[in-house]
């Protein structure tokens, strides 16, 4: 029987394809515990904008499906 592997890819949509169609439980063997942060603010920097700039940050934001304060 051919052991199916999860996918190494870094690639978010990838993976959420993969997973939408398969059960964890099915890979038990194959996952390791990560003990350190996978995904860590290196650095958080405050700026101060216009009312109209602001918005068109906001319109940025929205257009890339994310929210403001992630950019």
């Amino acid at each position: 029987m051919n052991i199916q592997q999860i996918p190494q890819t870094d690639s978010i949509p990838e993976l959420a394809e993969f997973w939408d169609t398969h059960d964890l439980t099915d890979f038990e063997q194959q996952l390791e515990e990560v003990t350190e942060p996978v995904f860590e603010r290196e650095t958080v920097v405050q700026i101060y904008l216009q009312p109209q700039e602001m918005e068109v940050v906001k319109n940025v934001a929205k257009s890339q499906g994310i929210d403001y304060v992630d950019l």
